[in-house]
């Protein structure tokens, strides 16, 4: 009786291991979102914004992967450098999506120290396992076309120095129109979303499809 009793437990600690073990593997591989506030849904409807368009998507394309979006308005990219260790860390993200940036073009800080920090993002990312996508933006000529045309090349610079993948342009076929932004003529409104997510879309396709080869 003892033999068969201890047979049985033995066979229920081996189910109970085996459920254990498939329930970690079905765990959802997590996508850091890390920006401001164009993927904070900032002047938008809770769950609208393009961040959880593209959870929905994910959801039925690749439900293996879940979303976390770490974004805050009005951050920087000096900012968001010392916030993102410790969300690595907490998240332990497979993707990182890197949105950042627009906040210094606005305020005319250093486009060098903005380089730097998006760089050093992208390696501690790296350095946690992750794999990164750099989401550019583009500013109005506030403090003049030079400017502005050297902060968009920022992002291509570092994407190419970094060796990641690049979303050129946030913004792209719309940044003109001003039916697809909000009062303040700066963040997109909630019809642009969709359109956001599909530019992203197209970039993060491709690192999830490596992911699962």
């Amino acid at each position: 009786m003892l033999n068969l009793t201890a047979a049985w437990l033995r066979s229920a600690l081996l189910c109970a291991l085996l459920v254990a073990g498939g329930a970690a593997g079905a765990k959802a591989t997590t996508i850091l979102v890390f920006g401001d506030s164009l993927s904070a849904e900032y002047g938008l409807p809770r769950g609208s914004g393009w961040v959880r368009l593209l959870a929905e998507r994910l959801a039925k394309e690749a439900a293996q992967y879940s979303v976390a979006n770490a974004s805050i308005s009005g951050e920087t990219t000096s900012g968001g450098r010392a916030r993102l260790p410790q969300l690595l860390q907490q998240h332990r993200p497979s993707i990182v999506l890197l949105e950042l940036g627009s906040n210094d073009g606005l305020r005319g800080l250093s486009l060098a120290a903005m380089r730097e920090n998006l760089a050093a993002m992208i390696r501690a990312s790296r350095g946690a396992g992750a794999r990164v996508l750099l989401i550019g933006m583009r500013i109005p000529p506030n403090y003049g076309r030079e400017y502005a045309q050297k902060f968009a090349a920022v992002y291509s610079q570092v994407a190419g120095d970094e060796k990641v993948a690049l979303v050129p342009f946030l913004l792209d076929g719309f940044a003109e129109d001003l039916e697809y932004f909000q009062a303040d003529r700066i963040h997109p409104n909630e019809r642009a979303q969709a359109r956001m997510a599909d530019t992203v879309w197209a970039q993060l396709a491709p690192l999830l499809r490596a992911r699962t080869r």
